[in-house]
């Protein structure tokens, strides 16, 4: 199947042969698909807490952040491209890009979409540097919006003449415009400015993740090819908080070779491009388990780049990701006395009650029946097995039809059930029932996540013993005009978590608030 140059190649990827004969068997099998029994509901899966419990949990939090036990985790190499999609569209067209032709010459939907974008360009945080770059080169942008003539504006939003938008990460997008600098970790600034996404994490991590030095420890997982203007932007905004005592500790990871998936061809045979090399992949954000790995974390704030809040709205961010934390604390200090007397043998039949008992209402395990009539010895093994593992608590908000993930009740190849976040790629679209159980879904992933990532001894766990590796996205793409398959590794928080404990915990609508195109941005949410 591979001549030298190939197993040259796999190797400097840091794969093996064996790997990728394994992901071309995947390609082989034919249902991915899980089998779901109901989706998880207010009482039944996802849990409500009160505000007397809010409180106490954001308190216990706080008190164990003091020690320096946690960071945040943001995945933040995704490209703007896709935010800025119609815009894209429209510069590529070799015509010049006016009123005319927006009415004239385009489907409905895209004039809509520029109609709103165009309007309300003044609105966006952008909208001074944009304005600042033109003027340079003597290009006044109110009078080419005045005029209807749109082709200059969109080369400086997306191009290097301009911003250069179009390449750059979302990260490094203003998102935000504030008029006097309102945050509690730093100083005021003189005139009206702009933060990105990166800068909002900054001050987000500096109000839940920092400990008794007021260090705070973040960790952002970026392109190779931004890497260096994104730290540029970084060390200048860290810079300028550290001036009022926050002492941030940023490190940076890239996508590993090692986690590129091989593509294959229509009969599942390796695919070669023309001049007869194999294709590698990105495997998907499930790659990113290798970061998370890595990190030397211990309680682990998990967030998307997209999704941030001008200062005026931060509050229920805050005050729930310490109540998640405090309910991992809460779970993790049970679970660690159990282990530990499991570890000495310390244990009798009430004590089997009782853990079975916080395992059944606090973890949602459903205990087999056969453990009825087992030895102590098995019953312990089992426990043992099932508290042994890291742990996720995990934000959910009311369904608002947002594409993505779910909370779900999902019945294991063991037939024992479990909770899992579900995509619909991961749902058979042929079946009826399954599709009847996903639409039924009352709730939403929005990817904010605590993950408790240390067993009881203090150890860090090895996550990459803890995924479903079947889990697995196949979809059908081409290069060079011929089709292929490729395969995304088990998402980070799906396939890649299927066998932590997870909990599902019901958080405010106001704490989801992504930013996918760019006219998300007018939302009054995004607004100052």
């Amino acid at each position: 199947m591979f001549n030298t140059n190939d197993l040259t190649r796999i190797k400097k990827r840091g794969l093996t042969t064996r790997e990728i004969i394994s992901q071309i068997a995947l390609f082989k099998k034919s249902d991915f698909y899980l089998k779901l029994n109901r989706p998880c509901k207010v009482g039944d899966g996802i849990t409500v807490l009160k505000q007397h419990d809010i409180d106490r949990l954001a308190e216990l939090y706080t008190k164990e952040s003091l020690f320096g036990r946690a960071m945040k985790f943001v995945p933040a190499s995704g490209a703007a491209s896709r935010m800025f999609k119609v815009l894209h569209f429209l510069n590529n067209l070799d015509v010049n890009i006016n009123d005319n032709f927006i009415k004239t010459e385009v489907e409905a939907d895209v004039g809509r979409v520029f109609g709103k974008f165009i309007t309300n360009i003044k609105k966006f945080a952008f909208y001074d540097s944009l304005k600042a770059v033109m003027k340079k080169n003597n290009l006044d942008i109110d009078r080419l919006i005045d005029a209807g003539e749109y082709k200059n504006i969109l080369e400086y939003i997306l191009t290097p003449k301009g911003l250069h938008y179009g390449n750059l990460p979302k990260g490094l997008i203003e998102f935000h415009r504030y008029s006097s600098h309102s945050s509690s970790c730093s100083s005021s600034y003189s005139s009206s400015y702009s933060r990105t996404p990166f800068e909002e994490h900054l001050v987000e991590a500096a109000e839940y993740t920092k400990d008794q030095n007021n260090k705070c420890r973040i960790h952002f997982t970026v392109s190779p090819d931004h890497a260096l203007l994104i730290k540029e932007h970084i060390n200048e905004k860290s810079k300028f908080y550290e001036k009022s005592g926050i002492n941030f500790k940023i490190t940076c990871s890239f996508q590993q070779p090692s986690t590129d998936t091989i593509a294959v061809d229509e009969q599942n045979n390796p695919f070669r491009e023309p001049e007869g090399k194999l294709l590698f992949r990105p495997g998907g954000h499930g790659a990113l388990l290798n970061n998370l790995n890595s990190v030397n974390g211990d309680i682990i704030f998990l967030k998307n780049i997209d999704n941030v809040l001008p200062d005026r709205l931060k509050q229920d961010t805050f005050l729930y990701k310490k109540a998640l934390g405090g309910f991992l604390v809460e779970l993790q200090n049970e679970i660690f006395i159990f282990l530990r007397k499991l570890s000495c043998k310390d244990i009798d039949q009430q004590n089997f009650e009782k853990i079975f008992d916080f395992m059944e209402k606090r973890l949602l395990i459903i205990i087999p029946d056969e453990l009825n009539n087992a030895s102590k010895k098995e019953k312990a093994a089992y426990i043992f097995s099932k508290l042994n593992r890291p742990i996720r608590v995990c934000g959910m908000v009311k369904n608002t039809g947002e594409p993505g993930g779910g909370p779900f009740w999902v019945e294991d190849k063991d037939k024992t059930i479990s909770l899992q976040i579900v995509e619909s790629a991961q749902v058979n679209p042929e079946s009826k029932t399954e599709q009847s159980i996903l639409s039924a879904a009352t709730h939403f992933n929005p990817v904010d996540i605590v993950c408790g990532v240390r067993d009881f001894q203090g150890k860090q766990f090895d996550l990459k013993k803890y995924v479903d590796n079947e889990a697995v996205f196949i979809s059908n793409k081409s290069k060079n005009g011929k089709p292929l398959k490729a395969l995304e590794l088990p998402g980070l928080w799906n396939g890649a978590m299927s066998f932590w404990n997870t909990v599902f915990i019901e958080v405010p609508e106001i704490t989801f608030n992504p930013v996918k195109a760019v006219n998300d941005l007018l939302k009054s949410e995004h607004q100052d």
